[in-house]
């Protein structure tokens, strides 16, 4: 039976695009370059901070993104300023997640954001009881879709690959999950299209959040009997 469900963070659990443009425009801004509109960060962000301010950088002129390293920790002291910037819970989410709680599932956020500034988001949209464990990018976790991450929270929640779902937005998360070995959910509200997750081979696509605890219901159904 489904014991856990992990969960990505940016563009699954919270709409979080507005955060991430507002430092990595700033950035731009401070070396005299266009700011981008917060819908191309639906495919600058996704790949951790640094990822998403090279994309950035290119995408306003600077070709090598030679303000990469010197720019990195300005944005990311800017990030750390103002985490929650007009940060929120994506619909539905809040009450799914209640009930996957309910059931006496182990939840659980794995995401790309450094690992303070994860754990702050959670506790403050979520407030700090409804996941068992926030896992961001440290210096021994690497970026999705690397699965140590993965891996660090089964061991924490002594559950089997089997016995957890993986939930996400991008490609990046899709390989995270695959990479991990476990049943892999795309959701379709977050930063990507559609047919990304199913390029990626989503095991299965849904629209709303509401649907978490019947995805646990429907794998549970055709695996565990």
């Amino acid at each position: 039976m489904i014991k856990a469900c992990i969960f990505d963070l940016d563009g699954t659990l919270t709409r979080t695009q507005a955060s991430i443009a507002r430092p990595i425009n700033m950035t731009l801004k401070y070396y005299g370059l266009p700011e981008q509109p917060v819908e191309k960060f639906n495919y600058f962000a996704g790949d951790g901070i640094k990822n998403a301010l090279e994309r950035a950088l290119i995408a306003s002129g600077d070709a090598g993104a030679s303000h990469l390293e010197d720019g990195l920790p300005m944005c990311r002291k800017w990030m750390d300023e103002d985490p929650l910037y007009q940060v929120e819970p994506y619909p539905h989410v809040v009450d799914s997640l209640h009930e996957l709680k309910r059931r006496g599932i182990k939840l659980a956020v794995f995401s790309n954001k450094p690992h303070n500034s994860a754990i702050n988001v959670v506790e403050t949209i979520f407030g700090k009881g409804i996941f068992d464990h926030v896992q961001g990018q440290t210096d021994r976790i690497p970026i999705k879709p690397d699965p140590t991450g993965v891996f660090e929270i089964l061991g924490i929640f002594g559950v089997k690959k089997s016995e957890a779902l993986y939930f996400g937005d991008t490609n990046t998360d899709m390989m995270t999950g695959h990479n991990a070995g476990l049943f892999t959910v795309g959701v379709t509200w977050g930063f990507r299209p559609r047919k990304e997750l199913e390029d990626y081979h989503a095991d299965m696509i849904i629209d709303s959040a509401a649907d978490f605890p019947a995805v646990v219901d429907k794998v549970n159904k055709s695996v565990f009997q």
